[in-house]
């Protein structure tokens, strides 16, 4: 495959929002007609043109399995290990040789690329049992700049949702169901989020330096949070990015976390990687957790915030409960610091993946369904509930019989609407699961 870095021959500095916070990074180079180059920090070139673009993908249809190092860990790295014949995912549905062409030479006010935003797609040819994106955004700007192509994955992954929409807002506790799920079949419950610093490029783009000033603005605000929401923040071990804790926490006590499944692992995924996201690993990324260990902040992972409600158990209202106060708390203690979350009227909160935007809400249960998930109709049941499935240890992990059960929109609908469809989809998987054991045992 040709690559092209360098395409457009000139040097980028980045755009950044008018904010005398940013004074020490120049505004976004342009060339002579106006045109701002493309960042070239990390590179944001690859194709140029459909024949480069047809030939990487069947470049990655075909790879073999080899491995990468990041921070001293070795990662196996397969991008079609399920060896589909074609390119599957949302975005090859829609991008065409014309559309290609009439977008590959534009740029956000950051220098973001159409091949920056495809590369994840190129690469990544599909996955089992989720319909993946196949394309991400650099920066807020991106969705527009390239809206020919991200209008169209965007209405199909949420299931319709067109360009003149707008996203509702709904976080009354009391509208919550009840449901009929059976807690003896659920290990735990996590209720998540993204959001989005605005103003900084986003993980797939954003340099060393932007990502260190995420972290900075945002530990600032953690740092006050209140009453049980009080915690910490905790560096990745081997980051030397936050004063109060040069060096990070020990190996010992970041390798407990995830095993407690606090914490994210290194970027073992394809998707992330393909995506530019492991760059620079661990520098200015960690964990803030109140003293519960159930209100946990993630930084610089996938997007510039995570945050996550989770406990032990099926008591979702209380999850849900606890996720609402955290979100106000966070979003309330940043703009104290004179910063706001990326938002707009038509996509919610402007987040790295399409499939996250809107409230960018995962409501998800661990549960235990290892007659289920050996029935053909497994995923099909799955669908009929907007339920999305994922293996115990994220969206790349084999199935074993326990399943992270979520809600699969996350655009066109409020919060609770969304929670509410996971309870009413998990509670009636596990009756069929329960079904299906009955039957075995008689």
């Amino acid at each position: 495959m040709a690559k092209i870095a360098g395409y457009g021959g000139v040097g980028v500095a980045f755009a950044l929002a008018a904010n005398s916070f940013f004074a020490e990074w120049p505004a976004a180079t342009e060339t002579s007609s106006g045109h701002v180059a493309p960042r070239q920090n990390p590179p944001h070139l690859f194709y140029g043109s459909w024949k480069n673009v047809e030939a990487a993908k069947e470049e990655y249809l075909v790879k073999p399995e080899y491995t990468v190092d990041i921070n001293g860990v070795t990662i196996k790295l397969n991008h079609n290990k399920n060896k589909i014949a074609k390119h599957a995912n949302v975005m090859s549905k829609h991008l065409t040789e014309d559309m290609y062409n009439r977008l590959k030479d534009k740029t956000t006010s950051n220098g973001i690329t159409l091949d920056k935003c495809i590369k994840t797609g190129i690469e990544n040819p599909g996955h089992p049992t989720i319909a993946t994106v196949g394309m991400v955004a650099g920066d807020a700007e991106s969705y527009d700049t390239f809206k020919e192509l991200f209008d169209p994955v965007i209405d199909e992954r949420h299931g319709g949702y067109p360009p003149d929409a707008k996203h509702p807002t709904n976080l009354d506790l009391s509208q919550v169901i009840d449901g009929n799920i059976d807690p003896s079949y659920v290990i735990s419950t996590r209720v998540r989020s993204g959001r989005s610093v605005a103003g900084i490029p986003l993980p797939p783009s954003c340099t060393k330096a932007e990502r260190r000033k995420v972290e900075q603005v945002v530990t600032k605000a953690l740092r006050n949070m209140p009453g049980d929401l009080a915690g910490d923040y905790y560096p990745l071990a081997g980051s030397k990015s936050y004063a109060p804790k040069p060096g990070g926490m020990s190996h010992s006590e970041e390798e407990q976390l995830r095993e407690d499944h606090f914490l994210f692992q290194e970027p073992d995924s394809t998707l992330l990687i393909s995506g530019g996201m492991e760059r620079d690993w661990p520098d200015a990324r960690g964990i803030f957790h109140n003293k519960d260990k159930n209100a946990l902040v993630w930084l610089n992972e996938e997007d510039h915030l995570r945050i996550i409600s989770m406990e032990m158990g099926a008591d979702i209202k209380g999850v849900f409960s606890r996720f609402v106060r955290l979100c106000n708390a966070v979003e309330g203690v940043v703009k104290k610091e004179g910063y706001g979350f990326s938002h707009s009227e038509h996509l919610g909160y402007i987040l790295t993946c399409p499939s996250n935007l809107g409230t960018g809400l995962r409501a998800s249960m661990m549960v235990k369904l290892p007659y289920l998930s050996q029935m053909p109709y497994f995923k099909k049941l799955a669908g009929k509930y907007r339920i999305q499935i994922r293996g115990s240890g994220g969206v790349d992990s084999e199935f074993n019989g326990v399943f992270d059960l979520s809600n699969a929109d996350r655009l066109g609908t409020g919060e609770v609407d969304l929670v509410n469809t996971m309870i009413r989809g998990v509670g009636e998987m596990i009756e069929e699961e329960k079904r299906l054991e009955k039957l075995m045992k008689d």
